[in-house]
């Protein structure tokens, strides 16, 4: 072999390293940005979640008059003489719908206490009919809006939840999220309240079983869980399915046609999938109407799969009810990294994923 053609070796091999370092460079450049971001943001995220002790037990309820899905007024003073667990409620949302089937099994033994649900629910008389009938909840449903709310659940997301005396006074501690609703209404169905619950110095329900029964699943599926399997259409009516994609890498992304942080991913998600190296596959899960996620996907020029869930039942068994969030899949069907949640999270664990193919490739 002449000197010449070793030497042409030798220049291949080390500009061939040198873009192998070049890229992975960048993209360690990239993750350090987006790291920066993250903390900004988690930082910023943390100061806004104070918890709200709201209303403090023995307070008056402030009275209030909104409408029925009937379209019929009805105040809260119609309500006098039965004890209320009054829950701020949106079938739209995730949390709400996790825990509403289990809401509507408790209504018969919260009806024998002497008490009843009422649901002040976002939406229109008929969406909340239909959502209704289909989980089964038969409480009375008052319709409220940004504009429209009682004081006290004003500024509070969904579902929280006040428990009422038969005279209309806060009988318990305020109820924030999904856990402590549920826990309320079971403590409410198990046990009753005697009329001395609502001094300020008893501020709890008689029960012994504890909030970790109720607990539901919010922060996602660890790394190292069997990523749950689905088929789903997608927007061209074609079926796909999670198994197909066995022995790819799968970055499994949620989102939803109204989610602002949503519609900010979307360009990076077309890029990535433009730019994606060999053996990472794109799936994007949306729910509610297939047409709104249609216009979306062409907005923004997706050419992945774009498929639509049933509300939120896919979320619920990937254990988080956010959007957007991503879960990276392993070649063998294994979530192989934590939950990404937000645009900058999603976006690095893209090219986590990308650099670490590059280490297995120059390993190799």
């Amino acid at each position: 072999m002449t000197v010449s053609i070793v030497l042409l070796i030798l220049i291949s091999i080390w500009v061939g390293f040198y873009q192998l370092v070049k890229q992975q460079g960048r993209i360690l450049l990239r993750l350090d940005e987006l790291e920066r971001s993250l903390r900004a943001s988690h930082g910023s995220f943390g100061q806004e979640e104070d918890a709200v002790d709201g209303l403090a037990p023995g307070t008056l309820f402030p009275d209030f008059e909104l409408p029925d899905v009937a379209g019929r007024n009805r105040g809260l003073a119609e309500f006098r003489g039965k004890r209320l667990l009054l829950i701020h409620w949106n079938f739209d949302c995730g949390f709400c719908e996790a825990i509403s089937g289990e809401l509507a099994r408790l209504e018969s033994d919260i009806e024998k206490q002497n008490a009843r649900i009422v649901l002040l629910a976002f939406g229109d008389a008929a969406f909340n009919r239909r959502q209704a009938a289909s989980h089964g909840l038969k409480s009375p449903i008052l319709l409220v809006n940004e504009n429209l709310i009682p004081e006290p659940f004003k500024h509070q997301g969904t579902p929280v939840a006040y428990f009422l005396d038969e005279h209309l006074n806060v009988a318990a501690a305020f109820a924030s999220g999904a856990d402590q609703v549920l826990a309320l209404a079971r403590q409410v169905a198990d046990s009753g309240v005697e009329p001395d619950a609502a001094k300020p110095e008893r501020g709890r329900l008689k029960s012994e079983r504890s909030l970790s029964e109720s607990r539901i699943e919010r922060n996602g599926l660890r790394a190292g869980t069997r990523a749950p399997t689905f088929r789903l259409p997608d927007l061209h009516g074609h079926s796909v399915s999670l198994e197909d994609y066995r022995g790819q890498r799968v970055l499994l992304v949620f989102s939803d046609p109204h989610c602002g942080p949503c519609d900010e991913l979307a360009p990076h998600l077309a890029r990535l999938h433009r730019e994606r190296e060999e053996g990472l596959a794109l799936i994007l899960v949306g729910r509610g109407d297939k047409e709104e996620n249609r216009q979306k996907a062409e907005k923004f020029g997706f050419e992945f799969p774009v498929v639509v869930q049933d509300g939120w039942r896919l979320s619920k068994e990937y254990g988080i009810f956010a959007t957007p969030v991503a879960f990276l899949i392993g070649e063998n069907g294994v979530i192989s990294r934590d939950v990404a949640v937000g645009k900058d999270a999603i976006l690095a664990l893209a090219l986590a994923a990308e650099a670490a193919k590059m280490e297995e490739s120059s390993v190799q």
